[in-house]
C-alpha cells in the first residue's frame, strides 16, 4: 500500500503547505503550521474515511425558528399546503390533463405578484403567449409574473441566477425539462430525476419556492420515478373528475404540515374559485325521501364535508352472478359490508345485484362511513327510506359491532349546521346542540330498527 502523504496545516487559516515553515506565508502568522497525514490517492478511491469536509453539528435542543410563509392569496391552497408557501420548499403538484394545474398556479403567481414579489413562470409545454392569454382570460393580465417558455435546466438556472432570486419559481411541467448533464430525452426517468435535482438545489440555495408540475399515469399517480416524491418536501394531488365541476386539492406528503387537509374549489368561466361551503356541492336536493340514500359527514382534517351514498339494489331471477359494482369508496370494504349483514343481520344479498355510489363523483377512505353504507344497502333492499334529516357514522367490525370513531362532536356540529335534526352514531358520541343521537351497539340494532323488528 502507497505510503501516507504528510502535510503541514495553517490552524490560523487552514492553509496547506508541503514541508513546515515558521511563519504561514498566506496570513503570516508564526508558528501555526500542524503536521497532518493526508490520504492518498489509492485511500481516495477506495473509501470516504478522509477527504471531504466537516459538517457542523448541533443539537436537538437548539433553538430554530419557524419557517416564514408567503400566503398566496388562495385560502384553500394555503390550507393544503399548510398555511401557505414556504421559502426554499419544493413542491410536486400532480393531477390528470385539464383538471386545472396551471389555472391554480398561475392565479397563485398572479396574487403573489400583485403584492410586490417576485414570480417566475417557466412554461415548457406552452408558448408565452398561450399563457399570457389564459391569464387575460382569468382577469389576470395586469399581474407582474415574468413568464417565458423553456426546456432547458441549464438556461432557466442561468437566467434565475442574474439578479436577485425570484420569491416563487413555476415550472410546468418537470416532465418537459432537460438536462445537458444526462444523455436522453425529456421525460425519461434519468432526465426528470436529474432536472428536478437542479431545481431543487437551486431553491435550497436561493430560498425560492419551487413548484414543479407533474403529470399523472392512467391509475392516477404522479409519472416518473417515484424517488421525485421524495426529493420533494410537499406533495399535492389535484383530484376531481373533468365532467363535475368540483375539485379537491389533496397533501399526501407535507414536510411543513399535515397531510389530513384538503382545499375546495369549483371551475366556473373565471377559472378556479374557492368554495367555502363543500357540503352544498355532494349532497343532492332531499324534498323527497328516497330508498337507498343516506347521509355521512366525512371528516376531511379538520373539515367536515357531508356527502351522499347512494346504494341499488335489483334482484335477478335467473342464476346469474350478480355484479357489484362501486364508485367512489373501496370495493373490498363494501364486500366486508355485504358479507357482515348477511352473517350477522340474517339479510341475503346473493341474488341481488348491488350498486354503491357517492354522489358528486367524492372519493371516501374515512372507515367511519361503513354505518351510512349499510344502512343505504339496507333501504335499497328493504325499499323503506331512510328519514331526510338523519346522517350517519361508524365503523363496522366483523363481528357486527358498531365501533365509535374520532371527532363524533365536530361531524355532528357540522351536520346540525346544515339542518340535520338526528343522528344514528355508535355508542359513547356526544350529542351536540340542535341535533339528537340515537346509539346502535351493532349492526343487526340497526337493521332491526330500519325494518321495524321487534
Amino acid at each position: 500500500m502507497a505510503k501516507a502523504k504528510r502535510k503541514y496545516v495553517c490552524q490560523a487559516c487552514g492553509s496547506e503547505s508541503n514541508r513546515w515553515q515558521g511563519q504561514c506565508d498566506d496570513c503570516g502568522e508564526w508558528n501555526t503550521l500542524a503536521e497532518e497525514a493526508s490520504a492518498t490517492v489509492f485511500e481516495l478511491k477506495h473509501h470516504l474515511h478522509s477527504g471531504g469536509r466537516a459538517v457542523e453539528l448541533s443539537g436537538l435542543n437548539s433553538d430554530i425558528k419557524l419557517p416564514d410563509r408567503a400566503s398566496t392569496g388562495i385560502s384553500e391552497f394555503d390550507r393544503a399546503l399548510g398555511g401557505g408557501l414556504v421559502p426554499g420548499s419544493a413542491t410536486l403538484l400532480g393531477g390528470d390533463p385539464g383538471i386545472g394545474k396551471s389555472t391554480l398556479l398561475l392565479q397563485a403567481a398572479a396574487n403573489l405578484a400583485r403584492r410586490g414579489l417576485s414570480v417566475a413562470y417557466i412554461s415548457g409545454e406552452e408558448a408565452v403567449d398561450q399563457v399570457r392569454l389564459r391569464a387575460r382570460r382569468l382577469g389576470l393580465g395586469d399581474a407582474p409574473v415574468q413568464l417565458a417558455a423553456a426546456t432547458s435546466v441549464r438556461d432557466i438556472l442561468t437566467t434565475m441566477g442574474q439578479g436577485a432570486p425570484p420569491a416563487l419559481l413555476v415550472i410546468d411541467s418537470i416532465q418537459t425539462m432537460h438536462s445537458d448533464l444526462i444523455e436522453g430525452a425529456p421525460g425519461t426517468v434519468s432526465q426528470v430525476r436529474a432536472s428536478a435535482q437542479e431545481l431543487i438545489r437551486f431553491a435550497k440555495e436561493r430560498g425560492t419556492a419551487l413548484m414543479l408540475v407533474g403529470h399523472v399515469t392512467k391509475d392516477g399517480t404522479i409519472a416518473g420515478p417515484r424517488v421525485l416524491e421524495h426529493m420533494v418536501d410537499t406533495v399535492l394531488s389535484f383530484e376531481g373528475e373533468r365532467s363535475h365541476q368540483y375539485r379537491i386539492l389533496r397533501a399526501s406528503k407535507n414536510r411543513f404540515g399535515g397531510t389530513d387537509e384538503i382545499g375546495v374549489f369549483a371551475m366556473v368561466e373565471d377559472g378556479l374559485t374557492e368554495v367555502g361551503n363543500p357540503s352544498a356541492l355532494f349532497l343532492t336536493d332531499r324534498a323527497e325521501q328516497v330508498t337507498g340514500a343516506t347521509v355521512f359527514p366525512a371528516l376531511e382534517g379538520t373539515r367536515p364535508v357531508l356527502v351522499e351514498i347512494q346504494a341499488l339494489t335489483v334482484r335477478l331471477s335467473s342464476g346469474a352472478t350478480p355484479r357489484r359494482a362501486v364508485v367512489g369508496w373501496d370495493s373490498g370494504r363494501l364486500a366486508m359490508i355485504l358479507a357482515v349483514l348477511e352473517a350477522r343481520c340474517g339479510l341475503s344479498f346473493s341474488t341481488a345485484e348491488v350498486y354503491l355510489n357517492i354522489a358528486g363523483g367524492y372519493r371516501i377512505s374515512d372507515p367511519a362511513a361503513d354505518l351510512a353504507v349499510a344502512a343505504a344497502l339496507v333501504s335499497a333492499l328493504a325499499e323503506r327510506p331512510l328519514p331526510s334529516d338523519a346522517v350517519l357514522f361508524g365503523e363496522v367490525a366483523l363481528s357486527g359491532e358498531v365501533r365509535p370513531v374520532a371527532h363524533g362532536a365536530l361531524r355532528l356540529k357540522e351536520s346540525a349546521k346544515l339542518g340535520f335534526s338526528r343522528a344514528l352514531v355508535p355508542p359513547s358520541v356526544k350529542g351536540q346542540a340542535g341535533i339528537s343521537t340515537q346509539e346502535f351497539r351493532t349492526l343487526a340494532n340497526l337493521v332491526d330498527h330500519m325494518l321495524g323488528r321487534p
